[in-house]
């Protein structure tokens, strides 16, 4: 398998049970939260701002660097002592992304499929999935009170998707920027697994 395959979710559709497990079955690394600890590593950059900055923008670096406001080095990277530190955490999760995807992986959000746009070898998902079932995922995970998770999940997604549409010139969601869009709460997350390995396989033959 010489895939590099992004999943993109709404929050509470099961999109990274569904990656790990996919991952799992694949036999090939996986990473959501684990590319904020790479990241800071390779970066030198403390892993909590990381965190702090997942998945939530504050200013068009992708516009930036399209636009070539920032000059890039002999190497093709961008020169980050120019830059504040919000375009900083972005660009090395950019570029740790870009190095992960030299092996095959299973990525999850982080506008990964839009980084990895020029590789031949990505397969974009997008997982979805109805209020009901999301609602009830998520409370099984957080400690929160039931009459407030469904604006829980309505400001999670509209933060995830200003993130993704302010640093691409895409649309978070919209269904002909993916490879293939599953509703969890049709498929099952071992039904989307399975769905997802099929068109993989079928990718690659």
């Amino acid at each position: 398998m010489k895939s590099v395959i992004t999943i993109s979710r709404e929050f509470g559709s099961g999109g990274h049970r569904i990656g790990k497990e996919l991952a799992e079955k694949l036999n090939v690394p996986f990473y959501d939260k684990e590319l904020l600890s790479i990241a800071a590593n390779q970066s030198g950059i403390c892993e909590d701002l990381f965190i702090k900055h997942d998945e939530s923008y504050s200013s068009s670096l992708l516009y930036s660097l399209v636009m070539g406001n920032y000059t890039p080095s002999a190497d093709g990277r961008i020169n980050s002592a120019e830059l504040p530190l919000n375009h900083k955490i972005f660009l090395a999760q950019f570029e740790t992304i870009r190095s992960l995807a030299n092996e095959p992986c299973v990525i999850v959000g982080r506008c990964a499929d839009y980084v990895l746009k020029d590789n031949p070898n990505v397969i974009n998902f997008f997982v979805t999935g109805n209020i009901i079932d999301k609602k009830k995922r998520i409370l099984e995970r957080y400690d929160i009170e039931k009459n407030k998770v469904e604006d829980f999940i309505r400001k999670t997604d509209k933060r995830r998707a200003g993130y993704y549409n302010y640093y691409t010139d895409l649309k978070w969601g919209e269904a002909k920027n993916y490879d293939l869009c599953l509703n969890s709460s049709k498929t099952g997350i071992e039904g989307a697994v399975d769905i997802m390995l099929r068109y993989i396989e079928l990718k690659n033959a």
